[in-house]
């Protein structure tokens, strides 16, 4: 008797043997392109459909374009002397600077290192110099960092060096600095600088010596690095290949019924893999126009590029749409030709996914969950799964995946149960920067261990129910509390620091700190914020401080964070929110 195909399909994304074990459909083969020549594929079959608006600059390509401009950064990047296997840091908020340097880097095989852009001193001088960044692509400023003014203050040899010269004692790989903006600045080259060499370089050698590169690429190279944040004090480098994040691309277009016919409004950061691999390289797989309404997040550009550029998607994590729904004005725009999307980042309150379905069209939004470490989504929920599950689960497994929810001792839990969520597969990354014992930790014979609690239940739907670790996350920013401790702990008159998470209508999360001083100090929660300002990036600054004479411990001298937070809760009067 035939098998009916869907249910064979079924059979791979539903737990087996009552255990919580899933594994993805392979219906569709892996892609072995590298980001490259993914991009062109797109451009030879939808040369003339629209591919990039950038509204805030002014720019629209179509896709024949846009790859067109990409190869022009990637002879400027050669003319600079990049190549294979560099690091090319990049430091802007949403703008087409960043969408260039990211595939033209692609293009050569020199690896993107995406700089969050809210990092301040501290934290950019480790991040370049973990990865030994040999150039930087920097927008001049982004709210109130200025961006231009921390790299001279690391670099001051910038003054009297020659542009791609640079030798900083402080960022000693480091040697091109190319500024956004057109405005001269010691040591620095202009982005239209890398620009025109790069045409003076394809007039003379023509595409011949970017295509031969790209032939020495492979799949499995390393192209990107994102850092996320450690429980051990300092960023890791997540090191993502062509493979990792073009096929996440790939599946989560497909779990979106993404096609050509559509167009993606994209207001989450570029720098993450939300807006990196979830927006652009989704939109890249099936030729579907990308629209960026603005640098940053603004609740009325975003609703006035849907409305303007007839967008049929829309990407958010809970906190924008909330901003766009709450909107004065909300009501005055047309967002009649919305359709799909996705809501990610933290967990999605469900009122919030029914308010977004029932009032902004999006009648077949997403869900998608994971981490920067698996390129990033494990679980999606599709167009057609009925409202419950898309409002309470984060889905079911992405295909080629496989993911188990194991207990303290590695053993898989039975259905229902709660345990720490592992995935293997194709996208997990290939380990963290130059730090071979923290890959080990984390992955173990493949599986990756994400550190969060969930369940899976018999039809194989995925629901995270916590964090086996203290991480928490304040409008889809994953802070460890950790880090911030340690930060902490260099201010003269802290003698012990704990760090957490406690809840927010507006943000998910707050970032919470019990100090306890030096005997003889005092201190205020200013001081200690303006010891944070400009040194750590902005939603890292404890919202709440509190000064205490000791911090609840147990018997054998292990801090209870969880009755910091409860008391915290209690005093501020403030509950847990309802979460999907």
């Amino acid at each position: 008797m035939a098998v009916d195909a869907t249910a064979a399909r079924e059979a791979l994304i539903v737990p087996k043997d009552g255990l919580s074990y899933v594994r993805g459909t392979a219906d569709t083969p892996l892609s072995e392109a590298t980001i490259g020549a993914f991009l062109r594929e797109t451009a030879q079959r939808f040369p003339e459909r629209a591919a990039v608006v950038f509204r805030e600059q002014g720019i629209e390509w179509n896709w024949r374009e846009f790859a067109e401009e990409v190869d022009v950064v990637a002879a400027g990047f050669l003319a600079l002397g990049i190549g294979k296997g560099d690091r090319v840091g990049i430091w802007s908020p949403n703008r087409v600077e960043w969408l260039l340097t990211q595939f033209a880097t692609a293009r050569i095989g020199a690896v993107l290192v995406n700089i969050n852009p809210a990092y301040r001193l501290a934290e950019l001088e480790y991040a370049l110099n973990k990865v030994a960044c040999k150039a930087i692509v920097a927008a001049e400023r982004f709210k109130t960092s200025q961006y231009l003014d921390m790299l001279q203050t690391l670099a001051p040899e910038l003054a009297r060096a020659t542009p791609g010269d640079l030798h900083a004692a402080r960022l000693p790989d480091l040697r091109a600095v190319i500024r956004m903006c057109d405005t001269d600045t010691p040591g620095m080259l202009n982005f239209s600088e890398l620009v025109e060499s790069g045409r003076a370089r394809l007039a003379r050698s023509g595409r011949g010596e970017l295509d031969a590169i790209d032939a020495t690429l492979q799949a499995g190279d390393p192209i990107n690095i994102q850092f996320t944040s450690g429980t051990t004090g300092n960023p890791k480098g997540a090191t993502l290949t062509h493979r990792n994040v073009v096929n996440n691309g790939r599946f989560i277009a497909m779990a979106m019924r993404l096609t050509e016919a559509d167009s993606l409004c994209i207001p989450v950061p570029l720098y993450h893999c939300f807006g990196m691999v979830l927006a652009v390289l989704a939109c890249v797989s099936v030729g579907a126009a990308m629209v960026f309404p603005g640098e940053a997040f603004d609740p009325r550009a975003t609703l006035e590029a849907v409305a303007e550029e007839g967008c049929t998607a829309l990407h958010g994590v809970p906190t924008m749409f909330i901003a766009e729904l709450d909107h004065p004005d909300f009501a005055r725009f047309d967002l009649s030709r919305l359709r799909t999307g996705i809501m990610a980042g933290s967990p999605c309150p469900i009122e919030t996914m029914k308010r977004v379905v029932s009032k902004m069209h999006l009648a077949e939004i997403t869900i998608a969950y994971g981490m920067t470490e698996t390129s990033p989504v494990s679980f999606q929920s599709s167009t057609v799964d009925p409202l419950d599950k898309r409002t309470s689960t984060v889905g079911r497994i992405q295909p080629h995946l496989e993911v188990k929810i194991v207990d303290e001792r590695g053993n898989v839990v039975p259905v229902g149960a709660t345990g720490e969520l592992c995935t293997k597969g194709y996208s997990v990354m290939l380990g963290y920067w130059d730090d071979e014992a923290k890959t080990a930790e984390t992955v173990v014979d493949g599986w990756m261990h994400t550190g969060d609690l969930a369940t899976i239940d018999a039809e194989g739907y995925c629901n995270i129910v916590g964090r086996l670790k203290d991480m928490l996350i304040r409008g889809g920013e994953n802070i460890y509390p950790r880090e911030i401790e340690e930060f902490l702990f260099r201010h003269p008159k802290v003698q012990s620091v704990q760090v957490f998470g406690v809840p927010d209508p507006k943000y998910g999360e707050e970032v919470c700190a019990w100090i306890v001083l030096r005997p003889g100090e005092q201190s205020s929660a200013e001081e200690i914020q303006a010891f944070c300002q400009g040194q750590i990036a902005h939603y890292k600054i404890p919202k709440y401080i509190r000064f205490v004479d000791e911090l609840p411990m147990t018997v054998t001298g292990k801090v209870q964070k969880f009755v910091m937070r409860a008391r915290m809760i209690d005093e501020l009067k403030i509950e847990a929110q309802k979460t999907a």
